[in-house]
């Protein structure tokens, strides 16, 4: 089976999720939050280090559970990300 496999970096954490190429099924899907710091009034931070991270994980539990529906990594076809 092909899968696709979206990702999308917000303001409070990370969202991926794997669907079917054949039928939009969505086969895993996880969220991984990251602190927003805020180190004076007005003002919102983050680490990109913690984003990398935090997608690496998310990326890692999709693909853990999309074993479930016999979908390897290497059965991943596209990529889209947003952010």
């Amino acid at each position: 089976m092909h899968a696709l496999l979206g990702i999308d970096l917000g303001t409070t954490g990370v969202k991926a999720a794997l669907f079917s190429a054949e039928d939009g099924q969505v086969l895993s899907s996880a969220f991984v939050d990251y602190p927003l710091m805020h180190p004076r009034p007005g003002w919102a931070e983050q680490d990109p280090a913690t984003w990398w991270q935090a997608t690496i994980t998310a990326i890692r539990t999709c693909l853990v559970g999309a074993v479930r529906h016999n979908v390897q990594p290497s059965d991943v076809r596209g990529v889209g990300l947003s952010g």
